[in-house]
């Protein structure tokens, strides 16, 4: 299956482009551990160690394409493959996931989990950064 997913924060390209790369940035916004060495082939983890990939490609404020999967993801099953485009728009970002190869039985959770567990705290991270 494939989620795609659009979210407006109020940030620049660059800055929600870091918030998701940057080891320290995305564990401010999640409130759990990560890691991440972006560079293509670099590894990053995320949630604790619930979330793994690999970086695929990286353009700075611009794209980000990844193998990624769950400690829950299915024995065998490949790594889904997510794609975050960063668009500037007046007051911020318009980031929009692909995200394919999902698991059918897991995709309503991450269809959910997306907006939970990343868009409403991406922009509750920066909109505390204007105040």
């Amino acid at each position: 299956m494939t989620i795609t997913q659009t979210a407006l924060i109020p940030a620049t390209p660059v800055e929600a482009y870091d918030a998701l790369v940057n080891a320290r940035k995305h564990a401010a916004f999640t409130g759990a551990a990560a890691t991440s060495a972006h560079r293509i082939g670099g590894r990053f983890t995320a949630w604790d160690g619930y979330i793994s990939g690999k970086y695929l490609a990286l353009t700075p404020g611009r794209r980000i394409s990844a193998e990624w999967s769950t400690t829950k993801w299915p024995r065998g099953y490949p790594p889904s493959l997510i794609e975050f485009t960063f668009e500037p728009i007046p007051k911020g970002t318009r980031l929009t996931l692909i995200q394919s190869q999902v698991p059918a039985s897991q995709a309503p959770n991450y269809r959910t989990g997306w907006k939970d567990y990343y868009w409403t705290p991406l922009r509750a991270y920066f909109a505390a950064r204007i105040k």
